[in-house]
């Protein structure tokens, strides 16, 4: 297929709010592209070239490409900035000046050429390398129609725009085969062990689902990590797993660690994928150093350890280790412990779907523990089988006494549930009642101006919301104006200067008394504590509508979910748009206030 061809595509995407209607779009595509396409295609919808987990990234800031731009079309790059400030859109703008040159260089290239191309801008390094990105960047820009060229410029900058999540894609799959989405359970499943929609899409096209049983863990490739679902009380624990092992639940990093002795290395990712090996190397010399294993994926929580106190050192110490500088003075000054509670995948077997209380033998086998905590890099987090609910309960508060968040009860014959929430977990952490004490993880989606002091720092209020699942959309919760330091405020307005947007993005479900004066993309998640959960018609988490007497428009038939009193507890960096708190969870919450008051 000609690049020029799936421009076309993708601008229908880009036209279309409605998700049905995109994910019809994406299976014809996928139905059109040839076997050896779909795999780099669907890299490119993302705005990439590899999968997430593979640290490939293009290193061209906005002003390197405008540049590239510039040369390719031999333009003054004052007149350039001049047209784009007034469109606000870099890709609409090159667009534009596409239409006004004509150009004798013009072809039609394919998407493989057009990618190769782009692969050689991400990878090309050392001296002279960033001219060398410019003039291949610049080079395709000459070459492509001006249609083509609008979602060229987006890619290396990351930024598609098409409203769409992983999810719909794995939907577009099972529509490209069936016309329907009832294949997605299958495909998301191997997904979930595997990561790529790049792999899964090329596997589905070349075979269908039918081989998607046989995906199973590959070291170096992240596994989405299995999460807990919630209860109030020790009582509603035992009354739905029974007997069942109970572990501390770690305030720190939740780490992935992948070895291989052959290779001699180690790979450590983070909740949401990426590779955060470098920020580490004290835990990659104690697996090296402590694990038995040939081949091992494991998964641990990092946390601040105090070798004089040999006490736990609470979360704002810990995450002075997540940097890109200083890391080995930090290392010595925060040394880390990582409590493994996961084995997955050893020396060629996965374990993904054996019982926890064999993938606990096996973990505890695999590594060499001296029983000295101050000497062990890599432990096994404690556990106690018990069905006793007084005894959960003492468990849950000798773990708050040593400063950790609660504990995990584990479902003794349960498997892991690769990306997905389940009852094989469940979370204790404080009794949901009137005031909650657990938080909730949510994306923002948006912010106003700043008024007075604020304006300094250009960010007044700030819309969070949460994931409906079953429409694929965010929805609103809140909009918080109070409660962050000034620091936090600054952090925020740096982390969204990359993420503004020139409309509310498609995923995106948001009252027009929500609406931001700036749109951020999905991608910055933050903890929020609040003291309860509330109705709100003017929020639209959970809210449902009706059509008027009248028919024309639509009326409040039930309000939506709010956050009474929220406030930022911290910025989690360590998730995906896709990992915050869902409806569901967020329903099941509302609902415990009122049993438990």
């Amino acid at each position: 297929m000609k690049f020029s061809q799936l421009a076309q595509y993708i601008q229908k995407i880009e036209e279309t709010s409605s998700r049905l209607i995109i994910t019809e779009h994406l299976a014809t595509l996928f139905k059109n592209l040839e076997t050896t396409e779909i795999k780099i295609t669907t890299y490119l919808l993302q705005g990439r070239i590899a999968p997430l987990y593979e640290a490939v990234e293009f290193g061209m800031a906005e002003k390197m490409i405008k540049k590239a731009v510039c040369r390719g079309l031999n333009l003054d790059c004052k007149l350039f900035d001049t047209r784009y400030k007034k469109i606000g859109d870099l890709g609409k703008t090159v667009e534009e000046f596409k239409k006004e040159i004509k150009s004798l260089d013009e072809k039609d290239l394919s998407i493989y050429e057009v990618f190769e191309s782009l692969y050689s801008v991400a990878t090309a390094s050392g001296a002279g390398s960033q001219d060398l990105k410019i003039n291949h960047l610049a080079h395709l820009v000459r070459n492509l129609d001006p249609l083509a060229c609008r979602y060229l410029v987006r890619i290396p900058l990351g930024v598609m725009r098409l409203g769409f999540s992983d999810m719909t894609v794995l939907d577009a799959l099972s529509w490209m085969i069936n016309g329907n989405k009832s294949l997605r359970p299958i495909i998301e499943k191997a997904y979930h062990v595997r990561p790529d929609l790049g792999f899964i899409a090329e596997l589905v096209k070349r075979q269908g689902v039918t081989n998607l049983k046989k995906v199973l863990p590959t070291v170096f490739t992240p596994i989405l990590m299995m999460r807990a679902e919630r209860l109030p009380s020790g009582k509603e624990i035992i009354e739905k797993i029974g007997k069942c092992a109970v572990e501390s639940k770690y305030d720190g990093f939740r780490l992935q660690a992948h070895y291989s002795r052959k290779k001699q290395e180690v790979r450590l990712y983070s909740r949401n994928l990426e590779n955060v090996t470098f920020m580490y190397p004290d835990l990659v010399d104690g697996i090296q150093k402590e694990v038995k294993a040939n081949e091992i994926i494991i998964e641990g929580e990092a946390i601040g350890f105090d070798p004089d106190t040999a006490n736990f050192l609470p979360f704002q110490e810990t995450v002075q280790r997540k940097r890109k500088y200083g890391i080995e003075k930090m290392a010595k000054e925060v040394p880390l412990k990582l409590f493994c509670f996961e084995l997955l995948y050893k020396d060629g077997k996965s374990f993904i779907n054996s019982p926890y209380i064999e993938r606990k033998k096996n973990l505890e086998k695999s590594l060499k523990l001296t029983g000295d905590a101050a000497k062990d890099m890599i432990l096994i987090a404690e556990e106690t089988i018990t069905d006793d609910t007084k005894q959960l309960e003492i468990l849950f508060e000798d773990a708050l006494s040593k400063g950790l968040e609660g504990i995990i009860a584990k479902k003794l014959d349960g498997i892991y549930q690769a990306g997905a929430r389940g009852w094989n977990w469940i979370k204790f952490k404080r009794s949901y009642s009137a005031k909650i004490e657990d938080t909730i993880d949510c994306l923002i989606m948006g912010y106003d101006f700043g008024k007075g002091k604020r304006a300094g720092f250009g960010i007044g209020a700030f819309l969070v919301g949460i994931f409906d699942e079953s429409k694929d959309k965010f929805v609103t919760v809140a909009k918080i104006g109070t409660g962050l330091s000034d620091n936090e405020w600054r952090t925020l307005k740096t982390q969204s200067i990359k993420l503004k947007t020139p409309k509310k993005p498609n995923q995106y479900e948001v009252d027009k008394a929500m609406d931001c004066d700036v749109w951020l993309l999905p991608q910055t998640v933050v903890e929020i504590k609040a003291d309860e959960i509330t109705r709100s018609p003017v929020h639209t988490a959970g809210r449902k509508l009706k059509p008027t007497k009248s028919g024309n428009a639509f009326e409040v038939d039930e309000p939506g979910f709010a956050l009474r009193f929220p406030r930022l507890q911290r910025f989690r960096d360590d998730k995906r748009a896709e990992d915050i708190t869902s409806l569901k969870e967020v329903e099941k919450m509302f609902k415990a206030q009122f049993k438990h008051s």
